[in-house]
């Protein structure tokens, strides 16, 4: 049965990728242990993260990701484990969040991909996004 949102004819938010900490110096290890054990593939984050040590592997159909970032570069280490939620309307989410009374945290940029934080009500952080194209061919 379709919800609410979708009889109205609103897309639904898709999860994009999960976001968790590790250890600064433990990306080889984080590599063999997603990619040579598990078998996910490495992909290269964007252009303005990769200088963070952050490290990408894409984890399904439709740019599901695992990120691993280095918590020595964390600028706000309570936001790293995060999920994130690729939506079709970037903006009407922003406006409805704000209108709700939820913080707005602005993210880092990453070319084609407009995004922004929020808290929800149990401390969460969660990352919304939309996908405008290719961040590795900008």
């Amino acid at each position: 049965m379709p919800s609410s949102p979708e009889r109205n004819g609103i897309k639904l938010p898709r999860l994009q990728h999960v976001s968790l900490s590790i250890k600064s110096g433990s990306q080889d290890q984080i590599r063999a242990f997603y990619s040579s054990l598990l078998g996910f593939q490495e992909k290269q984050p964007p252009a303005s993260l990769a200088a963070k040590g952050v490290v990408w592997f894409a984890a399904g159909a439709g740019e599901i990701e695992l990120h691993f970032v280095p918590d020595t570069y964390l600028q706000r280490p309570e936001e790293v484990r995060h999920f994130c939620l690729e939506v079709s309307d970037l903006e009407s989410y922003r406006k409805a969040l704000k209108e709700a009374g939820y913080q707005i945290i602005e993210a880092e940029p990453i070319p084609h991909r407009p995004r922004f934080f929020t808290i929800d009500p149990c401390g969460n952080h969660l990352e919304l996004t939309a996908i405008l194209g290719d961040y590795a061919k900008a």
